[in-house]
C-alpha cells in the first residue's frame, strides 16, 4: 500500500504468548495480502483487472465486495464526496488501507492480545488500553497539534497534503479542494469509517464541520491554513489530560 506499518501489541500474564505471535504473523500477512488484492497501481490486481472489465465482482474475492459496499454506504453518507471512482477508474484506496488495519488489529486483538495499536501510515486503529495517539501538526513538522487518548476500541484517521502533497481530489470538479484545510482528524470507533470521512471531509473543506456534527460515533479536529484549528462539539473528550503517564502512539 505504498506506506509503513507500526504493531505495538501488549499481552498480560495469561496471554498465550505464541498464540499472539500467530495472531500477528497473520496480520501482516493479511495486509500483504490486500496490497496483492487492491491495489490500482498492480496491474494484475483483482481491482485493477475489474476496472479494466477484466473480471468480474462476482468473480472476485469475497472482500472485493465488501470493501464495496462500505464505500458504496460512505458514499451515501457523505453525498458524494467519498468516492471510489475518479476520473472514470476505480480506486477505493481511500477506505481500503482503514479497513485493512482495522481488521488487522480484531485479528491480533482474538489471539489473545490484551491491547494493540496498528499504525498504517498515520492511521491508527487501538483495541484495549491506555494509548495517546498524536496528531501532527501539519504546519510545524515534528510538532503535535493534539492529543488523543483511547481506553478501548478507537481509531484516529488523518487527511492533508502535509505527508504525500495534495492526493486528495474534489470528485465533483476533480480539482484540489477549494479552500482546502491543512488536516482533518477523524476520530471514530473503526478505522473503515474514520479513514473515509477523513478523506472525504477534507475533500469538503469548510463544510466539513456540520457535516460531522451529524453524524453519530464521530468527531473531528481540523488545522486551517492560517493555523487556526476547530473541533467538533465531543472532540474533547478524545483528548488526553496533561500528566496522565498512557503510552504514546504517534
Amino acid at each position: 500500500m505504498g506506506t509503513v506499518f507500526s504493531f505495538d501489541v501488549r499481552m498480560d500474564g495469561d496471554a498465550d504468548r505464541e498464540r499472539v505471535r500467530a495472531g500477528l504473523a497473520a496480520a501482516v500477512a493479511g495486509l500483504h495480502h490486500v496490497d496483492e488484492v487492491f491495489s490500482p497501481y498492480r496491474p494484475d490486481s483483482q481491482v485493477s483487472r475489474l476496472a479494466a472489465g477484466e473480471l468480474a465482482l462476482a468473480d472476485c474475492e469475497p472482500d472485493v465486495a465488501e470493501v464495496f459496499r462500505h464505500c458504496a454506504a460512505e458514499e451515501r453518507l457523505s453525498e458524494g464526496w467519498f468516492t471510489p471512482r475518479y476520473a472514470g477508474g476505480l480506486d477505493p484506496t481511500g477506505l481500503v488501507k482503514g479497513w485493512a488495519v482495522q481488521r488487522a488489529v480484531e485479528m491480533i486483538a482474538s489471539s489473545g492480545a490484551a491491547a494493540v495499536c496498528v499504525n498504517g501510515g498515520g492511521d491508527v486503529q487501538l483495541h484495549g488500553g491506555p494509548w495517546r495517539v498524536g496528531v501532527s501538526d501539519p504546519l510545524h513538522p515534528g510538532g503535535l497539534a493534539a492529543v488523543v487518548e483511547a481506553h478501548d476500541a478507537l481509531a484516529v484517521a488523518t487527511s492533508g497534503p502535509a505527508e504525500r502533497g495534495c492526493h486528495i481530489v474534489d470528485p465533483r470538479s476533480g480539482e484540489a479542494p477549494a479552500g482546502s484545510l491543512a488536516s482533518l482528524t477523524v476520530v471514530s470507533r473503526g478505522l473503515t469509517q474514520a479513514d473515509a470521512r477523513a478523506t472525504a471531509g477534507y475533500a469538503m473543506g469548510p463544510e466539513a464541520r456540520a457535516w460531522l456534527e451529524r453524524l453519530d460515533g464521530t468527531e473531528g479536529f481540523a488545522v486551517a491554513a492560517d493555523g487556526t484549528t476547530w473541533q467538533t462539539s465531543g472532540f474533547a473528550r478524545h483528548l488526553a489530560r496533561r500528566g496522565d503517564g498512557a503510552d504514546r502512539a504517534a
